[in-house]
């Protein structure tokens, strides 16, 4: 049993969403968060900028004396596939608990992928999800706008900005008949509620960071480095940029308020 804590890491504030997973999952566990806010958005970056920021953001996490990390970011997990080879701890991406879970949910073979442009344009779910089943069919869309547009607030099911841009960007998906989608990026479960609006009820929505926290505490139990503490774990936050700035959106993300809980790192040092 460990009480060294977990290392999660994002291109900014999108990861947030799977630490509040992890921490409902397992509350035992310390984390630490990682957002390079100095250098969001990763999505619109060559494969080579992704692979440098994502190494350091790393070795940031293991300075910490993380037992494992997680890329709670699609953009990397779809793009910088030697990760885990430089890595002296376990190592989770997004896609392949996120595919897993969408292939065992899909009832007519039909899943829609939605991410960031670097995401889409690796396949890198299209190919687990076939890898795992050939036979399903794999609707993508790449939908640049959401990230913002989760960053400015802009998720009420009544707010006409998100309801537009969900229109615009997954009308193609439901034409399509799919009966599943992955939310593959950790920005957008909170705009959950305007897409299954969308959607309807019968399409079910796949959230990355959820089913990779369950994935992580899978492989931690497997591995004897589950906290054995009985007291609630400890969350310590980091970013690139200004504090303010994260401090102000994190309660959207978390749903509760870390406070002064949040640090200011030079990640170009690492």
């Amino acid at each position: 049993m460990s009480s060294q804590p977990i290392g999660v890491f994002d291109s900014g504030l999108g990861g947030l969403t799977a630490v509040k997973q992890l921490r409902s999952i397992m509350p035992h566990e310390n984390i630490i968060y990682f957002g390079d806010t100095g250098r969001v958005p990763y999505g619109n970056r060559s494969v080579a900028t992704i692979s440098r920021y994502a190494k350091q953001d790393a070795r940031f996490l293991l300075s910490h004396n993380v037992k494992m990390v997680i890329a709670a970011c699609g953009t990397v997990s779809s793009t910088v596939l030697d990760l885990a080879d430089v890595l002296p701890v376990p190592y989770i991406n997004v896609i392949s608990p996120t595919a897993y879970a969408a292939v065992q949910a899909t009832k007519n073979g039909k899943i829609g992928v939605i991410g960031t442009r670097a995401t889409i344009g690796s396949c890198a779910y299209k190919k687990e999800i076939e890898k795992i089943d050939p036979n399903i069919t794999v609707i993508q869309r790449d939908c640049p706008l959401f990230v913002p547009i989760v960053e400015e607030g802009f998720i009420s099911p009544d707010d006409e900005i998100a309801k537009l841009s969900v229109e615009h960007y997954l009308s193609d998906i439901k034409a399509c008949g799919v009966d599943t989608i992955i939310l593959g990026c950790t920005h957008y479960p909170l705009l959950k509620p305007v897409i299954g609006q969308y959607v309807g009820e019968d399409v079910k929505l796949i959230d990355s960071g959820k089913e990779t926290a369950i994935y992580a505490s899978k492989l931690l139990e497997r591995e004897g480095l589950l906290n054995s503490s009985d007291a609630e774990g400890e969350c310590a936050f980091f970013v690139s940029d200004r504090t303010e700035d994260f401090t102000n959106t994190a309660s959207i993300f978390l749903h509760s308020n870390i406070g002064d809980n949040v640090e200011r790192v030079d990640i170009w040092t690492y």
